[in-house]
């Protein structure tokens, strides 16, 4: 038996954002452990002309490894909201995850950077240093200067509904 790795995810959406957000972390909870969400936050689309998106951060527990996390749970889950994959990166989607922190090591640091990643992360994990600025990710989220908003109208909610 491995050991659980603990996987930070962002999550972002701007189609059915509403909807798919928690369908996204629903379809997380079936396959592994969710032990922790953020808010949801609204931010502007980054590098295409389209609606806003919203974005969360979820700690995930897992026994695979960063590739095989994304390949047997990441982009199934993706595909089954149906996530379409074009050249433009940047495109509107109903669902984006990523892979922000893997057993605490940055897995891709272009992503802290942004406010739509960095934001939720802070509320998961308000101590650890930001890989660019060697600051508390709490500290960086405080100054960031791009419009975010609280919405506090979505709510996803760390434990699995009740059932029955």
């Amino acid at each position: 038996m491995t050991d659980l790795h603990r996987a930070y995810l962002s999550l972002g959406s701007n189609i059915d954002a509403e909807n798919n957000l928690p369908k996204a972390v629903e379809l997380l909870r079936e396959v592994g452990e969710v032990v922790a969400v953020s808010s949801v936050w609204e931010t502007e689309s980054v590098g295409f002309d389209g609606p806003n998106f919203l974005n969360a951060c979820v700690l995930f527990l897992t026994h695979l490894q960063p590739v095989a996390l994304k390949e047997k749970i990441i982009r199934p889950i993706e595909a089954k909201l149906g996530r379409v994959r074009s050249a433009e990166k940047n495109a509107p989607r109903t669902i984006d995850i990523d892979i922000v922190l893997f057993d605490e090591h940055p897995l891709n640091t272009e992503f802290w950077i942004y406010a739509f990643v960095i934001v939720p992360l802070a509320e998961l994990i308000p101590d650890f240093e930001h890989p660019v600025s060697g600051e508390k990710t709490s500290r960086f989220a405080e100054q960031v200067s791009v419009w975010i908003k609280k919405r506090t109208d979505v709510v996803i909610s760390a434990t699995a509904p009740r059932r029955g």
